[in-house]
């Protein structure tokens, strides 16, 4: 069957969007720029900054000289204060929350810890909202006037298009809905509630960042990270493809041995029962801390010990690099992926992991002799604030996707919100 053609408004809609991400990314551009760079006429051009203008989105930046004859070019530039968002990310015993602006620049932040027992969601869903009210009123404080394009949580477990979230981690025996117990919670005060995997949203905060550092985008990225659990994404040109049950991508509980011990989603020798914080604490000797004292305190001894070079420390991590190596050559294997990049702790104790990572890498097979590669696992730059960063990008993805979604400001004219930025 023949795609149905689009509609006037959708090909408007998806114009405003392919000038507003040109003046996003390359910086202040004149109309004619900004038509060449999009392919689009000039006159359309010109129609649709007038209504980015108008949506206080753009406004004009001065002039340029052409180099040569003629009146100098009116260059436009975005007003990235003219839209907030609010990022969250949730732990087992932590919130963090952030407000960003278009730019996707961080402003007021928050860090509190929850105490929400297992097995409650509506517990859970409640001392969230609560909190992101505040980050919101926090929010409307530092911009007044400013347009909320939503609010967007990084979550452990893999989520579905409805906000759906299966997580053991907080020890739900099946999918909850945790979507739907924000939205009844925080009504229309916090705008469009938005819910994505943790590891997906580190992924895609990775692969841009990687994206910066060579000057050029792969075109696919795997991530693997281990820190409250186990789990991974993939990013197949510059998107999150989570799938159709939203675990593409998610290693945790692939099978490692099969003759393994017996793991709470049902199967045995899952990769989380041995780069997880318990089986890496445990194997270090420290599992009576971390039953005493809790997961975050001894990881945290756990990394001092690796500092101060103990053997079981040494020798935890040995073996954990191994399994890692093993998890790295089914990923690359099945995905075929460009870049391969280890966040959490798996970055911060890459030096430790890297001798027996290697050691499983070296040894691979390779089954024709045209097959790529293995590539070499990178360590993450962004660390623990990774997921943030990621819900940052994708608040400023679904805005720069739809300028339409931002109202049109009240008395705004060609000159843009008159000329400040702040737009009712």
């Amino acid at each position: 069957m023949r795609p149905a053609p689009e509609s006037p408004a959708d090909v408007r809609r998806h114009n405003l969007a392919r000038v507003l991400r040109h003046l996003a990314d390359h910086g202040p551009s004149s109309r004619g720029e900004a038509a060449a760079a999009t392919g689009l006429a000039h006159g359309s051009l010109t129609a649709l900054t007038a209504d980015l203008v108008g949506r206080g989105l753009v406004r004009e930046a001065g002039t340029a000289s052409g180099g040569g004859r003629g009146r100098p070019r009116q260059r436009l530039e975005t007003v990235p204060g003219r839209v907030v968002s609010v990022a969250v990310r949730v732990t087992r015993e932590r919130l963090h929350l952030a407000v960003a602006d278009l730019a996707g620049t961080l402003g007021h932040r928050a860090e509190l810890a929850h105490a929400t027992p297992g097995g409650h969601p509506g517990a859970l869903a409640g001392t969230l909202a609560d909190a992101v009210r505040e980050t919101v009123a926090a929010a409307r404080a530092a911009h007044p006037g400013a347009h909320l394009a939503g609010t967007f949580v990084a979550v452990p477990g893999p989520v579905t298009a409805g906000g759906r979230v299966f997580s053991t981690d907080f020890g739900w025996p099946g999918p909850v809905d945790l979507g739907s117990l924000l939205r009844e919670r925080l009504g229309e005060s916090a705008g469009p509630v938005v819910l994505a995997n943790d590891a997906n949203l580190a992924a895609l905060a990775e692969y841009r960042a990687l994206t910066v550092r060579r000057g050029a985008a792969p075109r696919s990225l795997a991530y693997l990270k281990a820190d409250v659990g186990v789990g991974g994404g993939l990013v197949l040109d510059g998107r999150i493809e989570a799938g159709r049950h939203g675990v593409a991508g998610e290693p945790g509980h692939m099978p490692v041995a099969f003759d393994g011990p017996p793991c709470a989603c049902g199967g045995r020798g899952c990769l989380a029962l041995y780069l997880g914080p318990e089986a890496l604490t445990d194997a270090a000797g420290l599992g009576a801390l971390r039953a005493e004292r809790g997961t975050e305190a001894a990881v945290a001894a756990l990394g001092r010990a690796l500092a101060a070079g103990e053997p079981d420390a040494v020798a935890a991590l040995d073996a954990a690099g191994e399994v890692l190596g093993a998890a790295v050559l089914a990923v690359t294997s099945l995905l075929d992926a460009d870049d391969v990049v280890l966040g959490g702790y798996l970055a911060d104790w890459h030096p430790w992991l890297a001798r027996g990572l290697e050691a499983r890498l070296a040894g691979r097979r390779t089954l024709t002799a045209g097959a790529a590669p293995v590539p070499h696992p990178l360590p993450g730059v962004l660390g623990a604030d990774a997921p943030l960063a990621g819900a940052v990008a994708l608040a400023r993805d679904t805005v720069l996707a739809d300028p339409a979604s931002v109202p049109l400001g009240e008395g705004t004219g060609p000159s843009g919100c008159g000329g400040g930025g702040a737009c009712a």
